[in-house]
């Protein structure tokens, strides 16, 4: 099957975002502390979204759908926090290109996982062990990335 050019220009996209996010997070994070910048980006961020749901979608019932959700679901603005906080602890420490790089080989074990199981009713893609592989050389990455830089 082949790969959507779009979606992977959008996953690039992402990408970029989530490391320039990371780094003005972290920017933040120095000025007003951690807990606070992590509250003023939920807080900033949930006024651009109220703003383009106002725009753009005002004729649509999508969020009257809600409850159709299963309770889990939900759980994505739990984990948003999780994940702006400790985005941001991380790059203090170690650095936008190393802490993104260990990101990445979290993200991507955990979405084989997730493949794997097909959990949360996603498509099931099975392991290969060029998978492993590749995780494997990630994570090679990220400790060459981790000795250049200290």
């Amino acid at each position: 099957m082949p790969l959507a050019p779009i979606s992977l220009l959008l996953a690039l996209a992402a990408g970029i975002t989530m490391a320039l996010q990371g780094s003005l997070n972290t920017v933040l994070s120095k000025v007003i502390g951690l807990l606070e910048a992590t509250f003023v980006v939920h807080l900033v961020g949930t006024a651009t979204i109220t703003l383009v749901l106002l725009l753009l979608l005002l004729n649509k019932n999508g969020l009257s759908q809600i409850g159709q959700a299963p309770w889990y679901a939900l759980l994505g603005g739990v984990l948003s926090v999780v994940i702006i906080y400790t985005v941001a602890a991380s790059i203090t420490k170690l650095g936008v290109a190393t802490a993104t790089t260990a990101i990445i080989v979290g993200q991507v074990s955990a979405a084989v996982i997730i493949d794997h199981l097909g959990m949360f009713g996603l498509k099931q893609i099975p392991f290969t062990w060029w998978k492993l592989a590749g995780i494997a050389l990630l994570a090679t990455g990220a400790k060459m990335m981790l000795n250049v830089s200290h």
